[in-house]
């Protein structure tokens, strides 16, 4: 393959001018660049200008990346494709955007950061009409997906399943001021081709949201094949959570889409700009409150206590708001506890 065929494969994967200069230090040593699709135990499937490879990391990336640091999909890595040796991952390129969650493993007393996925540039949040649509976890997802860069759009699946679809998306869009809410239906292609207007040529997106809302069977409508395993439907119209692992897909159309095991559970991460821009008119409130420091309790000449008392902030929106506020402040306190605990003299970092 040419130089030129080269550069076009990637491009459709992606790849930019941003991101060949980021590649030029590993351009040097003969490297290869390529982008994660699929990460197994302990190995992973990388998209390349040629091929698709089976890789591993190599033990100085194991030792000196942390956890978070390690390959996710979406990731543009560093490839070593030596002849008679099995490719190698050699490096991480500094990511663009990343969907990180709180590990749902942690404990009392841990936090750990987990990158559910790179280099994102739109962040499919969705939800299914076959069911409630529960607009606390709505406003959840969107704290994060602000927080990873990405541009958030809300992803209603099963619009067959309703009798006036576009009138529930009217009634959600409140949660997302700004941000677009598409009506979608797997099973007619209702709603697709406005999916597929927000992913062109190298524009990559994620489907995020609980299992069982379509995910998988979405990705398999777009693409027009059935590429991904999906579960049966009930009688109501609710899936099985079947992905077990996250997947990059490249379109027809030039976009890329990653499909994600559904989340039982969404802890927050670091995500204090996030929570602003997903409440923005809460944001706004408290800028207008007299004192600095109110903490809309008691404070005379408080923005946001006139709001809830004259109906124009919703009471349910401030308890969402107020309980994110407090995952967060418990999380900072985490890490602070943390780092006092390396500091201390005798204790390893780790």
């Amino acid at each position: 393959m040419r130089d030129n065929e080269r550069v076009h494969a990637l491009e459709a994967l992606g790849w930019d001018d941003e991101w060949s200069a980021a590649f030029a230090p590993y351009r040097e040593r003969d490297l290869t660049p390529g982008r994660v699709a699929v990460q197994h135990r302990g190995a992973y499937d990388v998209l390349t200008a040629d091929d698709e490879v089976r890789a591993q990391i190599t033990t100085r990336l194991r030792k000196d990346a942390t956890r978070a640091e390690l390959p996710v999909v979406g990731d543009w890595v560093a490839l070593a494709l030596d002849d008679g040796a099995s490719p190698t991952i050699e490096a991480v390129l500094p990511r663009r955007t990343r969907f990180s969650r709180r590990t749902s493993e942690d404990g009392a007393s841990t936090a750990r950061e987990q990158v559910v996925a790179a280099n994102v540039d739109v962040v499919f949040i969705v939800a299914s009409l076959g069911d409630e649509v529960k607009i606390r976890t709505l406003e959840r997802y969107l704290t994060l997906a602000w927080e990873s860069g990405a541009r958030p759009v809300i992803l209603l699946t099963k619009a067959d399943l309703v009798d006036d679809a576009e009138s529930v998306a009217a009634e959600i869009a409140d949660v997302g001021r700004e941000v677009p809410v598409l009506t979608v239906s797997s099973r007619s292609g209702f709603g697709l081709d406005s999916l597929r207007r927000e992913l062109g040529p190298g524009v990559t997106g994620a489907l995020l949201g609980p299992s069982g809302v379509g995910k998988s069977t979405l990705v398999n409508a777009v693409v027009g094949d059935e590429l991904l395993e999906t579960g049966r439907l009930s009688e109501r119209g609710g899936g099985r959570h079947t992905t077990t692992r996250r997947q990059l897909v490249p379109l027809a159309g030039g976009g890329l889409l990653i499909d994600n095991p559904g989340m039982r559970e969404l802890h927050l991460w670091l995500a204090d700009e996030g929570l602003e821009e997903a409440f923005p008119d809460i944001a706004e409130l408290e800028t207008q409150c007299r004192f600095a420091d109110c903490r809309h309790e008691t404070e005379p000449g408080c923005a946001v206590r006139a709001a809830l008392e004259s109906g124009d902030l919703a009471p349910e929106r401030w308890r969402s708001y107020r309980s994110l506020q407090e995952e967060l402040a418990e999380l900072d306190e985490r890490l602070a506890r943390r780092t006092r605990r390396r500091r201390r003299p005798g204790t390893a970092a780790r």
